[in-house]
């Protein structure tokens, strides 16, 4: 078994930010919702966001203890992405105008795959290093590999603040780091 890491810095970040209003009736919850997010989503382009997308958009009644509707309540929610930098500015500037729910930022890597390739290599050489230890203890040579079988891909984040990204702005965003992991299962001839 051979395991292999690379350690990045994240430097995509997707934040979603949403609006929710209420109204008599489900048109005036829904016209309010519209009017207000089609600000934030301007705002997000203004502040530099890309590949907006609609994540939900709900409408639903609103009901008193007997079960009677008493209003509605619209609910809209888009993602924007942008470079670690900027993800406290796109916060904010959703925020700003009217958003009154946002979630994240979710922090990637842009070249992961680039990344796992990396970590592939890095766990068959852990693997070749760990038959020739047995090897060695075991007075056999390690020939060519006769199989390699990949065991699956994960991006863990590790927690470390010790570089502050988007300076100057009113939401900090810190991107910490991540770790690309790879396992593969390899087997060697002997002589």
């Amino acid at each position: 078994m051979g395991h292999g890491v690379v350690t990045a810095i994240p430097d995509e970040a997707t934040v979603s930010a949403g609006v929710r209003t209420d109204g008599a009736t489900a048109a005036a919850a829904l016209e309010a919702n519209s009017k207000t997010m089609n600000a934030v989503i301007a705002a997000l382009k203004r502040a530099g966001g890309d590949d907006l997308q609609t994540q939900q958009v709900s409408l639903f009644p609103q009901t008193d203890e007997q079960g009677k509707v008493t209003g509605y309540s619209a609910q809209n929610t888009v993602s924007a992405k942008s470079d670690i930098a900027g993800a406290g500015a796109l916060v904010d500037a959703a925020v700003g105008a009217g958003a009154n729910t946002v979630d994240g930022p979710s922090l990637t890597l842009s070249d992961e795959d680039a990344l796992y390739r990396q970590a592939l290599e890095r766990a068959v050489e852990n693997a070749r290093a760990k038959a020739l230890a047995l090897g060695h203890a075991g007075g056999f040579g390690v020939g060519p590999v006769t199989t390699v079988v990949e065991q699956g891909a994960t991006a863990q984040p590790v927690y470390d603040s010790a570089v502050a990204v988007a300076k100057g702005a009113a939401t900090p965003v810190e991107p910490g780091k991540r770790d690309v992991t790879a396992d593969v299962t390899v087997s060697f001839t002997i002589h």
